[in-house]
């Protein structure tokens, strides 16, 4: 069976009485219509459309539809439908109900059609005694010491707060896990020692470090916590983050081995330091990303610690998200601002400062808690692409459609409405998602299915005469049996089928026959044109009213329009045959244009550059001197890398050798390199044409001299020689100067000497008086 399309398809936009659009295009059928636009309607009468009539087509908004003949019972028009399921009311206390109900409706079904959008209302309500179920995840590395002590004491507190703030009616459960970080370099010593006892003092109990150890399963018994957290060591690392990103991964995914339960889930992380995240890992060598999954053996440590790099912050997110975990950040003063920022990554988390050792955790808790669950925050599982939702609420300030819906400080018993929009984007198979609060494990289910196909109730009638006794009516048209085809079923098909045949009828695979015709059998039957004549050509693309005008006249009355483009008289030319061929006013000599460009209406048209009027001058162009460099090496003196094939290869270049360059006001002058590494001066003076130029070439050309060996090695000599005199001469320089300094000391303290005439008081006369004879004394 085939069901031929509507015969115009030219687009169009229609906007009715009440604001609403629906696009008009190449529909084949009532389904096509209906999915093009929320406000596409349908007309099934008979005999709607007539042939070349653009205006009358069966899509369009219903107004439109009414005014143009169609009556509302003709019109196909499809809506939402929505059908909710309400398993269980709901319930403001969990007494008398181990399974409290807080929201409602639990199931709702949707028939969408794409693009209009359904609201649910869901309705949430805290209930009273709701259950909770509290993990405490604590660090145990060396500077936790003091508050280990203190938490081995405080299970049957935390267990009676948590009673307390759900009312006294509900479970409280509590469980317990520690961390330390990864066992390897650079986070923790490997020193075989060191890993058996990593505490720096000796006098305390210590046990080796380890990444993530589940210690306790969520439990109502608080005395069992208080036994099991008092057989717990402190440990110790080497770097300051610790690996509590790692252990509230495995809280989250190792789901049955912790115990959570349908209940609001609290995942305490006390700490007195940062954390490490994705990407750390590679210090150690940690190159595989976290998998997500739960890795515990049977004592309950997490094996894979030391193989998957820690988790980053999106994945953890998404993992207690999808958990319904809440995390609680007890963390000292000194790493509050790097847990504030973690927790605006994180949704529906919280942070408290702990106190030295830890005595104030339990009113952390309670706090946290208070302000968590008073807070109510709608979203959705991950959708595809296809689906869109927004939310909005009946609290204060819910009325801007979001990605979720937050009602704040909702109280016990306190009843809130969300309004879920949801918009299917095409037609789409059956999918499923979950919209519920977060932190909370109950949820509502909505199923999606679209509506894109046309509910008609059309009597069948064999051999419908409409459709030529060949085919039945369908939505207006006719739905051919097999071999025949057509709107009226009157084309026999052979071995094609329509579409087939709707292709031949488009161009380019646009629109059929331009908008301009009808497409029968696979040719287009083309309608008139507005002047009265018909479009031609395959599809009937072709009129010859619709060409450039010169002075009011269609192609200037200097030629025809054929196919909205105009043929010229053999002596006019132009877009629009406006001007004669004529090159006169072009010419410079016998060429044209300088040979840079064409000559148009006795107008160059200049080319790569060139300037008007003539293409003389190109002002954003260089002279190409290194360009020729090889073509007037080898043309002025044979030789370079063009030697052998020099004519062939510079066939545009005319070069001359002269004694004397002659500078004239065009040519530019030029210094290449040849290929033994001596400079060429000359001229280049441009001709007519592209790449032609005229060139003269100096004949000497200025190579650089050898270096004078003597005058190197006689002057390196010399050079040295100086160098040791100088050298000589101020050590010599230096002696003098430090003697002179001497003597002037000496002559200083010589002058400061005293000498006196007086006797020397040892010194005796001789007693005795001996004569020379022979001394006559002369």
């Amino acid at each position: 069976m085939h069901l031929f399309p509507v015969h115009d398809y030219s687009l169009v936009v229609r906007h009715d009485r009440e604001g609403e659009v629906c696009s008009k295009g190449a529909f084949n059928s009532c389904a096509e219509c209906i999915v093009s636009g929320p406000n596409c309607a349908w007309c099934k009468k008979l005999n709607f459309t007539k042939t070349g009539e653009q205006e009358a087509v069966r899509c369009d908004t219903q107004e439109n539809l009414k005014t143009r003949g169609c009556s509302e019972t003709e019109i196909i028009s499809p809506k939402n439908i929505q059908q909710a399921t309400q398993k269980k009311p709901l319930t403001s206390s969990s007494s008398g109900s181990s399974d409290p109900v807080q929201i409602m409706p639990q199931e709702v079904k949707l028939e969408l059609r794409p693009d209009m959008p359904e609201t649910i209302e869901l309705k949430f309500k805290r209930a009273e005694g709701y259950p909770v179920d509290l993990y405490y995840l604590m660090d145990l590395s060396y500077s936790m010491r003091d508050d280990l002590e203190r938490v081995k004491s405080l299970g049957s507190e935390i267990v009676r707060v948590l009673q307390e703030i759900t009312g006294g009616k509900g479970k409280a459960r509590i469980g317990f896990g520690s961390f330390v970080d990864k066992t390897v370099l650079p986070f923790t010593n490997t020193n075989k020692e060191k890993l058996k006892w990593p505490c720096q003092d000796q006098n305390v109990q210590c046990q080796p470090p380890f990444g993530y150890k589940h210690v306790l399963s969520l439990t109502s018994e608080h005395q069992k916590f208080n036994d099991m957290v008092s057989k717990q060591f402190i440990s110790g690392n080497l770097d300051s983050p610790e690996g509590g990103l790692d252990a509230m991964m495995q809280v989250s995914a190792c789901e049955g081995r912790i115990g959570w339960g349908n209940s609001t889930r609290l995942l305490v992380l006390a700490t007195d330091d940062g954390f490490h995240m994705a990407g750390d890992g590679k210090l150690a060598a940690i190159l595989d990303p976290n998998d997500e999954k739960c890795h515990l053996d049977r004592e309950n440590l997490y094996t894979k610690s030391n193989l998957l790099d820690y988790p980053s912050v999106g994945q953890l997110a998404m993992m207690l998200d999808k958990s319904n975990i809440q995390p609680i950040f007890a963390v000292t003063e000194n790493v509050k601002s790097v847990y504030t920022e973690l927790q605006k990554m994180i949704p529906k988390s919280a942070v408290g400062v702990l106190s030295g050792n830890s005595d104030n955790v339990v009113k952390l808790i309670k706090d946290a808690y208070s302000s968590l669950s008073s807070s109510v925050i709608v979203t959705h599982d991950t959708l595809p692409d296809t689906l869109s939702v927004a939310y909005k609420s009946n609290c204060p300030g819910g009325d801007k459609p979001g990605e979720e819906g937050i009602c704040d400080k909702v109280g016990i018993g306190q009843e809130v409405t969300f309004y879920v929009q949801v918009t299917a984007k095409e037609c789409i198979k059956p999918v499923s998602f979950n919209v519920g609060p977060r932190g909370f494990t109950e949820k509502m289910r909505v199923t999606v299915t679209t509506r894109c196909e046309c509910e008609c109730d059309d009597p069948p009638m064999k051999d419908n005469p409409h459709c030529n006794g060949k085919g039945q009516v369908k939505c207006g048209t006719c739905s051919c049996e097999e071999g025949y085809l057509g709107q009226r079923c009157k084309c026999s098909a052979g071995q094609r089928d329509e579409e087939q045949l709707r292709r031949e009828c488009r161009k380019d695979n646009g629109t059929e026959c331009e908008g301009r015709g009808d497409c029968v059998c696979g040719v287009c039957q083309c309608h008139e044109t507005e002047g009265g004549k018909t479009y031609y050509g395959t599809h009937c693309e072709c009129d010859d009213e619709h060409c450039h005008k010169y002075k009011s006249l269609l192609c200037g009355g200097n030629g025809r329009c054929r196919c909205g483009k105009c043929e010229c008289n053999p002596e006019y030319e132009g877009n629009a045959c406006h001007c004669k061929k004529s090159n006169e006013q072009c010419k410079t000599g016998q060429t044209v244009c300088n040979g840079r460009g064409t000559c148009q209406c006795d107008q160059c048209q200049c080319s790569r550059g060139y300037k008007e009027p003539m293409c003389l001058t190109c002002p954003g162009c260089t002279v190409p001197c290194q360009k020729f460099g090889n073509c007037i090496e080898c043309l002025a003196f044979a030789e370079g890398p063009f030697q052998k094939n020099c004519s062939q290869a510079c066939p545009t270049t005319k070069v001359k050798v002269v004694d004397r360059l002659t500078l004239s006001t065009e040519a530019k002058k030029c210094e290449v390199k040849d290929s033994k590494n001596c400079w060429m001066d000359f001229t280049m003076e441009e001709l007519q044409g592209f790449d032609n130029y005229s060139v003269e070439v100096l004949r000497e050309q200025r190579c650089p001299e050898p270096p004078n060996i003597v005058a190197i090695v006689a002057g390196s000599v010399a050079g040295v020689a100086l160098i040791g005199l100088l050298i000589l001469l101020i050590i010599k320089a230096l002696i003098y100067i430090k003697d002179a300094k001497e003597w002037k000391n000496f002559q200083n303290e010589k002058k400061k000497s005293k000498w006196t005439n007086a006797d020397n008081p040892l010194f005796k006369e001789a007693t005795t008086t001996v004569a020379n004879p022979t001394f006559s004394g002369e």
